[in-house]
């Protein structure tokens, strides 16, 4: 009999690192130019208003401003209306 356990590899030990995607900003939330607003994959959301899309579609704002959300011909959008201050 063998006295040694058998050595096979294990097919479970792999996992993925977490993205952190989401929505980052919210609407009504003061933000300012260059700030985060959703990391996202694809185009879930898009860019309105003051609002640029990064290569990995990551949403950013453009100016400082207040966070908006809505939806138009079915799409939703991602704006940041300038504050009045």
């Amino acid at each position: 009999m063998a006295h040694k356990k058998g050595v096979g590899s294990s097919r479970n030990g792999r996992d993925s690192q977490p993205k952190m995607l989401g929505v980052k900003r919210f609407g009504g939330q003061q933000v300012t130019a260059g700030s985060i607003l959703v990391r996202q994959r694809g185009t879930r959301f898009r860019p309105g208003t003051n609002v640029g899309l990064g290569v990995d579609f990551t949403l950013f704002a453009k100016t400082d401003g207040i966070v908006r959300f809505d939806q138009r011909a079915g799409r939703r959008f991602v704006s940041v209306l300038p504050s009045a201050t």
